[in-house]
């Protein structure tokens, strides 16, 4: 497990169950080269008796072939005939395994789970009799299956009101990397990147360890952007389409979403979703709304003082803003294309909103800096649209706490260090009035502000900016 980064809560389960003396069953899920298979096999090692990976768009057929030649390499490369059915090939999984068994722990690793049920296979059938009929009396077992489908493993794995259910026994949700983990992994590579470098790359690429993989040693972060994004074999190129048709059957619906929320840096509601991608209902919306939140791609925020029905959805996958904003409709690609860009006014923008995402993913570190870990608090967001003569205000990020404060944060990117003018001071003096009036709280407020690069001038104005807070704190 030592060359495994990050990754601790993970490994700490993995390794329980590895020592449980107990049938398991583990459901890991997460979004497409996250590293789920790759954590899998490093924990386990020497233990996988036997694994096999579903085939995208197979034909029952070819799913049952490969299901003979992955138990032929697991049984020494003795040539199998492909079975006949999924029941007939659970049968012969049970022939293979129950003498292992009687020895020493066994691991059976199932990836990309979802693609071998097909339809009418009876896959899930045969799995759910092998599991309840079989695997549960054997004590030196464990069946890992994975799959990069998110929402789909909730709904017919966790969430199964069949044969499995009740059934499950862990479940984990492998997220993208952090910032800290990012630095780590590319030490771990031998790539010497300063922290600014890392995060323009984490702005671009997300932490998903696939893509960070494309980094090269002596590249800076524009040249890895540049040669990964716009040259049209890089990896990022056209992963967006691959990405998208690759966990979802109606992509469609979910790319339409991506788009809507990528158009909007507030975010939208559910209902604005359902107006602004013109759907005409909203039983459907409400689901592909969930399968992204499950992948990881967009996050509700409930508002502050607001019920969850009042939340507000923010994509939050920064490869698809990235792809959505720069790749997609760019003509022109090569070397220099990302270092023209960064002198534009969409830069600026998709900037200002991919740190403020990054920002809210990393409010643990921030609670972290500010000395509050041990406090419990609420993180949301707050907005409010005036009335005819009134002014509105929004808030990026809000730290409620239970010692009776809130901590107002204003998040800004800059490539210097950044300064307050008069006339932001004064809007800021604005926005807090206005939290104030609305919400009616009476907790004191202290002005937060993170920045990349600290703020030039806080000391001019001691009174209102109560915390100054730089990029590092995100790498705790």
């Amino acid at each position: 497990m030592d060359n495994i980064i990050g990754r601790e809560e993970e490994k700490l389960l993995l390794s329980q169950i590895e020592q449980s003396g107990e049938a398991e069953l583990v459901v890991i899920y997460g979004r497409r080269r996250v590293g789920k298979t790759y954590l899998i096999r490093n924990v386990f090692q020497k233990k996988i008796a036997f694994e096999i990976s579903g085939i995208h768009n197979a034909t029952l057929r070819q799913q049952l072939a490969n299901f003979a030649a992955a138990l032929s390499v697991a049984n020494g490369n003795l040539p199998l005939a492909a079975p006949l059915s999924w029941s007939n090939a659970f049968e012969m999984l049970v022939t293979y395994l129950t003498p292992l068994v009687q020895k020493k722990r066994q691991v059976i690793f199932i990836d990309e789970f979802p693609w071998i049920q097909t339809p009418r296979s009876g896959f899930m059938q045969a799995f759910e009799n092998f599991w309840n009929m079989w695997a549960t009396r054997q004590k030196n077992l464990v069946v890992v299956i994975c799959g990069s489908a998110a929402a789909w493993m909730i709904q017919k794995v966790i969430n199964n009101r069949g044969g499995l259910h009740n059934r499950i026994i862990r479940r984990i949700r492998l997220l993208p990397f952090n910032l800290a983990e990012t630095e780590a992994f590319m030490k771990n590579r031998n790539i010497n990147l300063n922290q600014y470098q890392l995060l323009q790359l984490y702005m671009a690429m997300g932490g998903i360890p696939q893509y960070l993989k494309e980094v090269q040693k002596g590249e800076s972060a524009i040249q890895a952007i540049d040669r990964t994004c716009f040259t049209k074999d890089g990896l990022l190129h056209e992963e967006f389409k691959n990405l998208f048709h690759s966990l979802f059957d109606d992509a469609a619906l979910h790319i339409n979403i991506i788009r809507a929320l990528a158009g909007k840096n507030g975010g939208l509601t559910r209902s604005e979703i359902i107006e602004v991608c013109r759907f005409t209902t909203g039983g459907g919306t409400t689901q592909v709304l969930e399968d992204l939140t499950e992948s990881g791609f967009i996050t509700p925020y409930i508002p502050f003082n607001r019920t969850a029905k009042d939340s507000i959805y923010k994509l939050t996958d920064e490869y698809s803003l990235f792809y959505i904003k720069f790749i997609e409709e760019r003509k022109v690609n090569g070397a220099g294309t990302w270092a023209a860009f960064s002198v534009s006014a969409s830069w600026k923008s998709w900037s200002a909103l991919a740190f403020e995402s990054i920002c809210l993913k990393h409010t643990p570190q921030i609670k972290k800096v500010l000395g509050i870990s041990g406090v419990y608090t609420n993180s949301s967001m707050w907005r409010y649209h005036p009335k005819t003569g009134e002014q509105g205000a929004q808030i990026d990020l809000l730290i409620d706490r239970q010692d009776q404060c809130i901590n107002v944060c204003e998040i800004k990117f800059s490539v210097s260090p950044y300064e307050i003018s008069k006339k932001y001071m004064a809007e800021l003096e604005n926005k807090l009035a206005v939290f104030q009036s609305q919400t009616h709280t009476r907790k004191i407020l202290f002005l937060t502000f993170i920045t990349t690069h600290g703020v030039k001038n806080s000391s001019s104005y001691t009174g209102l900016v109560h915390n100054d807070i730089t990029m590092d704190a995100l790498f705790q």
